[in-house]
């Protein structure tokens, strides 16, 4: 009880002390005659026929009362709930009976009470999906084309890594390193991009951290120690416990990306052509590669592949759904720090079993070339995705 109480005492004392200091003030402390700190931030925008409905939140420190709304420079009437002023993160909804035309851009602002502007520009109007059968479905094909397909079309050169010579075995995890090493900073950056887009109150950069040191601690803490043992040997079930995990990575990481993009083909911010989805199967194509090659010398039965393929590609439809009807920028930088955390924690497991202990077998000429391959490849291919 004794040890209780005194780790019990100083919060009871900082929570009164901030008490009092929010409910009276610090005494002597200057107080400024300046206007009220006010920020609003636009998380979602909805296009329903002739109708625009937002979804905005006090990002700042100080209450905001909006007092009027503009579509493409002109004021119009709109709808709140809830009404009146809005504290420290409190969401409203405002809907604006607008006559949009569809595809093209739209400019919406919103002015508070004491005369400050918050914009928000769509690119091109298109109307919001709904939970129906037709978009449900068209998600889904698009998750299956961004990431399903390319992941088993990578898979399917397992026939062609296992024939290869056991010599260059460790060339293809040096390669695997490369594509991996690729893929994580772009999931960083990535990360980085969308959680810029949170409101700021929220710490989008904070919940990418916290996503990124979760899964890489908690990764490492389950299964570091035995794979350290069990990859020791090429043969070992510690190879397929590695491919497990590099499906993991990847597949938290489409989840993230199938959330941006549905996001964007919800809103029409996203031209989704034939060159577009082409581009992504041959870019996420090469992370097929990168889960086989670890197992490309031991035999694995065909649903274990349809397994780790599934692992993989799977989750990009699951975030092709919600980003299609309820993308968060906070939910993506999440799962973006996720599947980095992941894929780096993979990275220190594989490095493992390539330099087996000898830094300079790490740094072979052979090692060095896979690793630089994948890194191109990974690149080369990326281009083939437009911005």
């Amino acid at each position: 009880m004794k040890r209780w109480f005194f780790g019990f005492v100083p919060l009871a004392l900082l929570g009164i002390l901030v008490l009092l200091f929010l409910s009276r003030g610090a005494p002597g402390v200057f107080r400024s005659s300046a206007p009220p700190i006010e920020k609003i931030s636009f998380e979602r925008v909805v296009f329903r026929p002739d109708e625009i409905v937002l979804t905005v939140i006090n990002d700042g420190p100080s209450p905001v009362t909006i007092s009027q709304v503009q579509v493409n420079d002109a004021f119009w009437g709109f709808e709140m709930d809830p009404q009146g002023t809005l504290g420290r993160l409190e969401r409203a909804r405002i809907r604006i009976p607008y006559p949009w035309n569809d595809g093209e851009p739209q400019r919406v602002t919103i002015l508070t009470r004491s005369g400050i502007a918050f914009e928000k520009e769509i690119e091109a109007a298109v109307e919001t999906p709904r939970i129906e059968r037709r978009y449900v479905g068209s998600l889904a094909l698009l998750g299956t084309y961004v990431g399903v397909v390319p992941v088993f079309i990578g898979i399917m050169w397992f026939p062609f890594l296992r024939n290869l010579k056991k010599g260059w075995f460790g060339f293809l995890l040096s390669l695997t390193l490369g594509l991996l090493f690729f893929l994580g900073v772009d999931s960083v950056i990535e990360g980085i991009k969308t959680a810029a887009k949170a409101p700021g109150s929220l710490k989008g950069f904070g919940v990418l951290t916290l996503g990124f040191a979760t899964a890489f601690f908690v990764l490492f803490a389950i299964g570091g120690k035995k794979r350290e043992e069990d990859t020791a040997r090429e043969d070992s079930p510690g190879a397929m416990a590695l491919a497990f995990s590099i499906s993991l990575g990847i597949g938290v990481h489409n989840l993230g990306e199938g959330l941006a993009v549905g996001g964007a083909y919800a809103i029409g911010e996203i031209a989704l052509g034939t060159l577009l989805v082409v581009g992504f199967m041959i870019h996420n194509a090469t992370e097929g590669i990168a889960i086989v090659a670890p197992i490309s010398k031991i035999r694995v039965s065909l649903p274990s592949l349809i397994a780790l393929g599934a692992l993989a590609g799977a989750p990009t439809i699951l975030g092709a759904w919600i980003g299609g009807f309820a993308y968060s920028p906070l939910w993506a930088a999440l799962f973006f720090g996720i599947g980095a955390g992941a894929i780096f924690q993979v990275l220190i497991e594989i490095s493992r079993q390539v330099s087996r202990g000898s830094h300079r077998a790490f740094f072979s000429l052979k090692n060095t070339a896979g690793f630089i391959t994948g890194l191109f490849v990974m690149y080369a291919t990326g281009l083939l995705v437009a911005a």
